[in-house]
């Protein structure tokens, strides 16, 4: 183990250990949000087996975080590719400096399940 520094308003995404790109899919997928300050993240993903991507088969999740209103915003997923999922778990982890939490699979936090429609989350 060792420390890790983040910065405040940090969103990171954090999923199950893969030897291989297209292993097992990713449709459980943690979300650590560094409170403190406002923070935003794109989350990219494509088939990771080939080179489609450069022919814009490829998807993107725009996530923000207004730390005023403790809101996080999981934005409209952005494009597509063969074998997306539809639907996956993000499991919303809460990170400040009276709750310092450990990068783990198991880490308890808000369930949100997504379809790729825009969804807002106050923590």
């Amino acid at each position: 183990r060792v420390p890790l520094y983040v910065r405040a308003g940090s969103i990171v995404p954090f999923g199950e250990d893969i030897q291989y790109t297209d292993e097992k899919p990713a449709d459980h997928i943690r979300l650590y949000v560094y409170q403190g300050a406002d923070g935003e993240f794109t989350l990219y993903e494509d088939e990771g087996v080939n080179y489609n991507y450069e022919k814009g088969m490829y998807a993107m999740i725009p996530m923000e975080y207004d730390d005023d209103s403790r809101t996080l915003t999981i934005g409209e997923r952005q494009g597509s590719f063969p074998g997306m999922l539809k639907e996956r778990t993000f499991t919303v982890v809460v990170v400040n400096k009276d709750r310092p939490q450990a990068f783990d699979i198991k880490a308890k936090g808000i369930d949100v399940q997504y379809t790729g429609k825009e969804v807002s989350i106050k923590i």
